[in-house]
């Protein structure tokens, strides 16, 4: 018993001494830590304030500009540049923040660059409008960080800046010259062979070999002795309206865009082919009642002032009555006309309510109907199916396509043109039907 206790004695005693010797070694770690840490302390801070020394000391550290076009177009992708300079004479990792505005619903915009010093570069971005109307942008911020990257600075440049998104110019810009250049089949459009030619006399002039042999003048050749030929030229000056129907039908979406803002992009770009045909361009629109009017002419001015008369165009939401637009235009347009009508019929049961209207307009002038194809239900028709709901999906999107095609025979059937289009090819379509139209002399 005594021996245990002995031993029970030397064991407690060795962990006193254990314990003790620990709290001594602790404390001293503890305060070699403390020490080391308060020595990278003191560095941290020396280094954070030669960074905030590097990057406070100029006030114009850095240079940007944010450099906007004059409008935005519509539908399409505009490139916005941003300039920066570093007027450090060390290098800087940029970070750019630019308040785009709120309808683009992008709030993770971020992009970096690095410059050395002295350095000036460029960068850029593109935004894609789908709405017409104002577009605020805000602050563009730059922050600026020095390569130990501790401290950055804050820069704020182009505060408050508005610009307008109107129809989209670039299209207009794109197919300015289809009408009269040779590469017209890389955007789609086809080459029609002239059928005749009109009566419109220009001048007599010599005859060349290639020209046509029915249009020598006999008298003019027996008074020079030289064969001479009548020159034609394309009638000009023949009035083009494009209608553009404001009511509901013409709200669907296709790629962020409405069925509207096609039919308004496709009437900018129409209208400026045209007036370069030599032809008057007007518009109008109609929903309930007919507005926005502007009377067919070609003079210097009619681009913009078709321009602002689209730009200012938006929908009521309400059904398009095809009556009033009859009336309208047995009133207001006396002259026979081209008349390119913008709207949307979906079944048999929508167009039947409209034709007697139609054909009322077709009777006075060469009316186009021009109404879209749905995509979406191609993409369905396209897609395999799965299981029996699928299928009958599937059977619903074929009777729907399957009217449009019905909806073009019987307005054919009628004497109506037509054009049955996809929204992103509307434009092409419209310029080729135009086109045709014209080399076959029917305007």
């Amino acid at each position: 018993m005594k021996v245990l206790k002995s031993i029970y004695i030397r064991h407690l005693f060795f962990y006193i001494l254990l314990g003790i010797g620990g709290v001594f070694f602790i404390s001293f770690f503890v305060k070699w830590m403390f020490d080391m840490a308060m020595v990278l302390l003191v560095l941290l801070l020396l280094v954070t304030v030669i960074d905030l020394f590097m990057l406070y000391t100029g006030k114009k550290g850095i240079e940007a500009e944010r450099e906007l076009p004059d409008r935005l177009s519509n539908g399409d992708n505009n490139i916005i540049h941003i300039r920066l300079k570093n007027n450090y004479p060390l290098p800087v990792t940029l970070e750019i923040i630019d308040e785009i505005p709120f309808q683009f619903q992008k709030r993770d915009f971020l992009m970096q660059v690095r410059l050395n010093g002295g350095e000036q570069v460029g960068i850029e971005y593109a935004l894609r409008p789908t709405e017409r109307g104002e577009y605020f942008f805000g602050k563009l911020n730059v922050y600026a960080k020095s390569p130990i990257r501790l401290v950055s600075k804050r820069y704020i440049f182009c505060e408050n800046v508005v610009v307008a998104s109107y129809p989209s110019f670039i299209q207009l810009r794109k197919y300015d010259m289809m009408a009269f250049s040779n590469h017209l089949s890389q955007y789609g459009l086809k080459r029609i062979r002239r059928i005749g030619h009109t009566m419109e006399f220009e001048q007599i002039k010599d005859y060349t070999q290639g020209d046509d042999l029915r249009t020598i003048n006999w008298k003019a050749t027996s008074k020079k002795n030289v064969l001479m030929v009548n020159q034609y030229q394309d009638e000009k000056s023949q009035p083009v309206y494009q209608v553009i129907d404001t009511g509901r039908s013409m709200q669907m979406p296709f790629l962020g865009l409405s069925l509207l803002d096609y039919a308004i992009n496709s009437t900018l770009a129409l209208s400026n082919i045209v007036l370069k045909k030599q032809d008057k361009a007007g518009m109008f629109t109609f929903s309930k009642k007919v507005g926005n009017y502007v009377a067919a002419d070609r003079r210097a001015g009619q681009m913009h002032k078709l321009l602002e008369t689209l730009y200012r165009i938006d929908t009521d939401f309400l059904e398009s009555d095809f009556s009033r637009l009859y009336v309208d235009i047995k009133q207001s347009v006396t002259q026979r006309s081209l008349i390119m009508l913008y709207s949307n019929f979906e079944t048999m049961d929508a167009l039947r309510r409209q034709l007697s209207y139609l054909k009322g307009i077709a009777r006075n002038h060469l009316l186009i109907v021009v109404f879209f194809d749905n995509t979406e239900l191609n993409q369905l028709i396209d897609k395999p199916t799965k299981n029996v709901q699928e299928v009958y999906d599937k059977i619903i999107a074929e009777k729907f396509a399957f009217e449009k095609r019905m909806i073009v025979r019987e307005l054919q059937k009628h004497g109506i043109q037509s054009i049955l289009t996809q929204p992103e090819n509307l434009t092409v379509d419209a310029i080729n039907k135009y086109l045709e139209l014209k080399a076959r002399g029917m305007i």
